[in-house]
């Protein structure tokens, strides 16, 4: 199966954009012109069991990123991560090195991450709304959570929307289709020599603050930037920023590889 998926832009170098666990690809509307228009190849998808890709087969994030790149014809790109997606591109930047020119990861996850009492905590309240058909309930804890205070009604919206079918497609996929832990180790991610910008936000949970410290001293190329006004979300608070800073890092790296 291959990914739901969006093209836009062309160009030599090609950027993958890879959404968080509470959204789908819509979520990258803020920043996909930009980066087109800057001349990048730009792709974004919708990882399985989100937006329009179905849950349908037991899978891994990687493979299937893999995959699509290959139906495509691209042989390396720059892979942009948002949370969730930020640990799908640690996986395959893993497990594919060459297949990867440059990580961009925002408020990213991490293989083996493992949650605070805290965030545990939140994930229990989560599953007992959600096991108590509390759907509407659901969807706003996230909500709540993950939007940082620079954002407006149309992200909140937005991603209420993203969330709720998000939710309607997993609950219903039966529980032997579920995602298959690559098993990525700390010893592979530290191999990962790309560049890579590590950006999180101020107004985050600690848990992705504390990855973004692990992960500026584990990857060897790795660039920090702490965003004062962001919280989980900045592709969706302060979209035309967040697009600069892709786009500015995504230049510097061309212009490296140029040299």
């Amino acid at each position: 199966m291959t990914l739901s998926h969006d093209l836009a832009g062309q160009g030599p170098s090609t950027v993958v954009l890879l959404h968080s666990g509470v959204c789908d690809r819509r979520m990258w509307d803020g920043q996909l012109p930009a980066l087109a228009d800057a001349g990048h190849r730009v792709v974004r998808c919708d990882l399985r069991g989100f937006g329009e890709t179905p849950v349908d087969a037991r899978h891994t994030h990687a493979e299937d990123v893999r995959d699509l790149l290959d139906h495509l014809g691209v042989d390396r790109a720059a892979v942009v991560g948002a949370s969730f997606g930020g640990r799908v591109a640690l996986e395959f930047a893993a497990r594919h090195p060459g297949r990867v020119s440059a990580l961009a990861l925002l408020a990213s996850g991490i293989p083996g991450m493992r949650p605070s009492e805290e965030l545990r905590a939140w994930g229990d309240r989560e599953d007992a709304m959600l096991d108590a058909g509390h759907l509407d309930a659901a969807v706003e804890l996230n909500v709540d959570t993950w939007l940082g205070p620079e954002a407006d009604e149309a992200a909140r919206a937005l991603v209420r929307e993203m969330q709720r079918h998000a939710f309607e497609v997993q609950l219903a996929a039966p529980e032997e289709f579920g995602p298959v832990d690559p098993g990525v180790t700390p010893d592979e991610l530290a191999r990962i020599e790309v560049p890579a910008l590590v950006a999180v936000g101020a107004h985050d949970v600690p848990d992705f603050r504390a990855v973004a410290d692990r992960l500026d001293g584990l990857l060897p190329a790795a660039r920090r930037i702490d965003l004062d006004w962001a919280g989980h979300l900045p592709a969706l608070e302060r979209p035309d920023e967040t697009a600069r800073l892709l786009v500015d890092f995504l230049a510097e790296v061309c212009a490296a590889a140029r040299h």
